[in-house]
């Protein structure tokens, strides 16, 4: 980006090869940095048509320049990209000349570069053949939106085509356009990209017959320099200025594109979901339900309806309700959603959050908008028939998987560097091995960490060179392939908001991964198989057979003391999350003797929280726990004295110094993110808020220096007790019914 300021850039287009996996990305950067985003893709046309599937792509299909001219043309775009895999893919993804015609509004085309067809007509001597061509093209696109490319990268036959390009442009009434062919940003990054060109085609940089590019000028050019390249044809210069100005694409980030539920005759989404909490909460708390829950039910749909989310909680509460009634095991909840109450009274979670004091504004802030995030366990083996009544209901074209991009790590960067450069593998593995095994560890923290691979790094021989290349292409994609458990599901056909791809295994995905689907406002879910799940559904199937009893998971008994026993006893092989080594020492440790120790446990064995481990312990075991202030004990007693939970961090803001919740979320967002400016401003609220509830200024600051010391640690307290729960039910299930668990 400051290459692109450095020169000047007032617009710069992105033109991947037949894909617009980095469009929004592209966009949002460009955007912030005052840079007009131009979205396009150089496609390619088959010649003989997208159905011909006999010759080989590189000797039947050609590169075109295609930029969108305004929202339609955008959309035009997204079709033919996802036409390119899903009919007329081979070896790459094609369109052709059909397609193009009817999708060509709103999009302006460029000749392209020497593999454009008209290009390649032209080094073939067959200038009738290229005229022909480009009529053809220039009667595709509107009057003036077809245009004749002249590149200059340092490549001799296409500098000397350049001149005949001109003529023939001239001869034919079509516009020039000078553009800049750009695979890497800086001159001097020639070198890393030709070695990301032997890692992408499994070769290295001392084969001969591999694929190379013909000069090193395929960087991103100033004005000034293309103004030189192309004085000869002002025309061309004053063209790209112009495109330029003529594309004029403004993505939606503000529109969701919730399907509509469909909901019984004289209902409307709103008044159907109500109906349906209402009845769920008689189910769940009895028919007199206390002042509480209806006031706390009552905010959550009103910040559900003012948000515009009723269809999206009836259609999580639909496929939910459909796996339950075919005997598909469902998870308990995960994420924040166990903090609803709404979700609760549905049915999509298992735990009441009344009792575990989860809160809705970690689900769902009403001060900050975003979409709601709803994940669902579903058991391992079929989870496939729940997506699969997803696309029944809202149609194949409106439901896809999610791609994700596979990056280059620390370590895997070093080896597919090391491979490409053709060093040995003993070298190469010995450079890669010194990098700790640590989680997100770059090469910089790597390097800076460890003396040897330091004085590596400032070498000039070999090994210096591979550390520096694998530097510069750490981080890249290495590979698309499908997100786990991702669907999206769209109220219009998904090609109309997200272009689609098809992968190596025939899966049809989106192009855009998962954070950009949610910033598009499209209704993304992660549908995850845990086999947890399918064990206790078999194991209750065998139960029932083997012993006649026919157990109901949701009913058993949360304060077994047998099972807090065996717990106690590190004896958990085969107990959902406790049975590894860290997890069984937590358990010697904490011995545990109520459900609430278990909901502590799932949250200690992470990363951060581990850091209070000896605190919570020393404070189970009769240690003695203080409290800054008496408003604390009621928020911190059930995990003695210890920060443990986001949710914690947010009663603290709300009880001390009179935050809303809402806001006690921002905090403690601000916090997790350590966003100081945030922090900063949130201090004084926090401080002269305590102040003017009874609390003296020093014990504010202290609370709130201990809540910034805990915030960035704490842990989902609904995903800790959701996740704790089928912990107990794996354990209720090994020490009751050994045999049946077991097997």
């Amino acid at each position: 980006m400051d290459k692109l300021k450095e020169n000047g850039m007032t617009a710069c287009a992105i033109t991947d090869h037949g894909v617009m996996f980095g469009v929004v990305e592209f966009y949002k950067a460009l955007k912030a940095n005052g840079i007009k985003p131009v979205i396009g893709c150089e496609v390619y046309v088959a010649v003989p048509g997208r159905n011909d599937k006999t010759a080989r792509v590189d000797d039947g299909s050609h590169h075109l320049v295609l930029l969108a001219k305004d929202y339609e043309g955008y959309k035009n775009l997204m079709k033919l990209c996802s036409m390119g895999f899903t009919e007329g893919f081979y070896y790459k993804p094609r369109i052709d000349k059909e397609i193009l015609r009817e999708h060509s509004k709103g999009l302006i085309g460029l000749s392209a570069c020497l593999a454009g067809e008209i290009p390649s007509l032209m080094l073939k001597g067959d200038v009738e053949g290229a005229e022909k061509i480009a009529l053809e093209y220039k009667e595709i696109f509107d009057e003036g939106d077809f245009y004749i490319e002249l590149q200059s990268n340092g490549v001799e036959v296409q500098d000397r085509l350049n001149h005949e390009l001109a003529e023939m442009a001239r001869r034919l009434d079509i516009p020039l356009v000078a553009t800049n062919d750009s695979h890497y940003v800086r001159k001097e990054d020639a070198r890393v990209h030709d070695v990301l060109l032997c890692i992408q085609t499994g070769t290295t940089v001392n084969d001969r017959h591999r694929m190379r590019f013909a000069s090193e000028e395929f960087y991103v050019k100033s004005s000034e320099e293309m103004g030189k390249l192309f004085d000869w044809v002002p025309e061309a210069i004053e063209n790209t200025v112009r495109i330029a100005e003529r594309c004029d694409v403004e993505l939606d980030f503000n529109t969701l594109h919730v399907p509509d539920f469909e909901v019984p005759e004289g209902k409307t989404v709103s008044s159907y979901l109500r109906e349906l909490c209402m009845e769920g909460a008689f189910e769940r708390y009895g028919l007199f339900l206390s002042d509480e829950v209806r006031e706390r039910l009552e905010y959550e749909l009103s910040v559900i309806e003012q948000m515009g989310y009723c269809g999206y909680f009836l259609i999580v509460w639909d496929f939910v309700n459909f796996a339950r009634k075919e005997g598909i095991y469902v998870g308990p909840g995960r994420g924040s959603a166990p903090g609803s109450v709404v979700a609760y009274c549905l049915g999509i979670t298992s735990l009441d959050p009344f009792k575990y004091d989860l809160l809705f504004e970690r689900f769902l802030n009403p001060a900050r908008v975003t979409m709601p995030d709803i994940d669902m366990d579903f058991c391992y083996e079929r989870r496939g028939e729940v997506i699969d009544y997803v696309v029944r209901k809202y149609g194949v074209d409106h439901v896809s998987q999610i791609i994700t991009f596979g990056t280059m790590a620390a370590r895997a960067a070093i080896r597919d560097v090391g491979r490409a450069l053709d060093l040995p593998y003993a070298d190469v593995d010995r450079i890669a091995k010194l990098v700790p095994a640590e989680l997100n560890i770059t090469l910089d923290k790597a390097i800076q960490a460890v003396p040897e691979l330091k004085e590596a790094s400032e070498r000039k021989d070999e090994i210096g060179t591979l550390l520096e290349i694998a530097r510069a292409v750490e981080g890249n994609p290495r590979h698309a392939s499908t997100h786990a458990a991702g669907v999206v599901i769209s109220k219009d056909p998904l090609v109309e908001t997200v272009p689609l791809y098809k992968t190596s295994d025939d899966v049809i995905t989106t192009q855009f991964p998962m954070e950009d689907l949610e910033s598009l406002g499209v209704l993304k879910m992660d549908f995850l198989g845990l086999r947890t799940l399918t064990v206790i559904g078999k194991a209750v199937k065998l139960i029932k057979a083997n012993r006649g009893v026919d157990l109901d998971m949701d009913s058993i008994p949360l304060d077994d003391e047998g099972v807090f026993e065996m717990l106690r006893q590190s004896d958990s092989s085969g107990v959902f999350q406790l049975e590894s080594g860290l997890f069984q020492g937590l358990l010697k440790e904490v011995k545990p003797t109520r459900f609430e120790d278990i909901i502590a446990l799932v949250a200690l064995g992470r990363p951060g929280p581990m850091m209070m481990t000896g605190d919570f312990v020393k404070g189970k075991h009769g240690g003695e726990v203080k409290y800054i202030h008496p408003a604390l004990e009621p928020i911190l007693n059930s995990t003695y004295g210890v920060m443990l939970y986001q949710e914690q961090v947010m009663r603290v803001a709300s009880e001390l110094a009179g935050f809303s919740l809402a806001e006690a979320d921002l905090l403690r967002r601000a916090m997790g993110k350590k966003k100081a400016d945030v922090i900063a401003g949130m201090k004084d609220k926090f401080v002269s808020g305590a102040i003017a509830k009874g609390v003296e200024e020093p014990v504010a600051r202290e609370v709130f220096s201990l809540i910034e010391r805990f915030a960035g640690y704490g842990f989902n307290a609904a995903h800790s007790a959701a996740y704790a729960l089928i912990s107990y039910q794996t354990a209720y299930l090994r020490y009751h019914y050994f045999t049946e668990f077991m097997a």
